[in-house]
């Protein structure tokens, strides 16, 4: 099976072009198989790059933990630069279909012609509690209390097709991420899991973020989780709705326009490509 590394801002996913390639027979342990750091190709997960009836292309993507998720920001530009680089559709504007719905990409390119920019319509926050979903209280659930880790925080939940909940921190450091992310993941507030956000506003207009997101861990940069981040900021007053977004693996510029749409900007790199085979135990 032919693949391509990738990553967004270091958030990294290996890529399969099932316009080439078969679809895998057991999509869930070759996601895990293939993620491996030590013994696969290493990555947050998988991405299969697929055709679509109502896009430009599909994308399903899995967790390293073979898990299927909704949506994820940065491997969508990822994928919008594959299917412009390679040809399968090359178009300054691209549509995707995701779990999220059909999103809209403009797309930036180089010197060398190849894009390194894109700009995703992330859509509308979800904001009703019962579709994040949480049983968190409130539409959304806004500086809500959360008792987790032998304490009581207060969270911001969003989605942005995936679920999201925000805690904004004095220092987003690894006590948060490490120990507090994954007992929030599998909170029973949260009944489909959920993306841990640790929020550090520098100013109104940027603010450093770290993630433990649902499935794979801590990560260099959550796309998704930064709009949540950004929507969540502006709920509650800490930031503006324009915002840069400081993450482990880079800058991502994030805008909730006026008219309720969330615009992700932000780079797409692609790092080799290889073949995978099939090993049997």
């Amino acid at each position: 099976m032919r693949f391509t590394k990738m990553h967004g801002a270091g958030n990294d996913y290996v890529y399969v072009d099932c316009f080439q390639e078969p679809v895998p027979q057991d999509i869930a342990g070759t996601a895990i198989a293939i993620s491996d750091r030590h013994t696969g190709v290493g990555g947050d997960g998988m991405v299969l790059i697929c055709p679509s009836n109502v896009a430009d292309a599909r994308m399903r993507m899995f967790n390293a933990d073979g898990s299927e998720s909704e949506m994820c920001g940065n491997a969508i530009r990822c994928v919008a630069k594959f299917v412009y680089d390679r040809g399968i559709a090359k178009k300054s504007e691209l549509k995707v279909e995701t779990g999220r719905g059909v999103l809209t990409m403009q797309l930036t390119a180089g010197r060398n012609g190849l894009i390194d920019l894109v700009t995703v319509n992330m859509g509308s926050p979800i904001l009703e509690a019962a579709r994040i979903p949480t049983l968190l209280a409130g539409d959304p659930p806004m500086n809500a209390p959360l008792e987790v880790a032998g304490q009581t925080i207060s969270v911001t939940c969003v989605s942005m097709g995936n679920p999201h909940c925000v805690t904004f921190v004095d220092e987003a450091n690894d006590d948060w991420v490490l120990r507090v992310g994954p007992q929030i993941e599998r909170h029973p507030a949260f009944p489909r899991r959920v993306n841990a956000e640790f929020i550090q506003v520098v100013s109104p207009s940027e603010f450093v973020m770290r993630v433990w997101e649902r499935g794979s861990g801590e990560t260099m940069a959550c796309g998704t989780g930064a709009c949540a981040a950004a929507v969540a900021g502006a709920l509650t007053g800490r930031t503006g709705r324009s915002v840069t977004a400081h993450l482990r693996g880079g800058d991502l510029k994030l805008e909730w326009s006026l008219q309720g749409d969330v615009f992700m900007t932000g780079p797409a790199t692609e790092v080799f490509s290889g073949e995978w085979t099939t090993r049997q135990a």
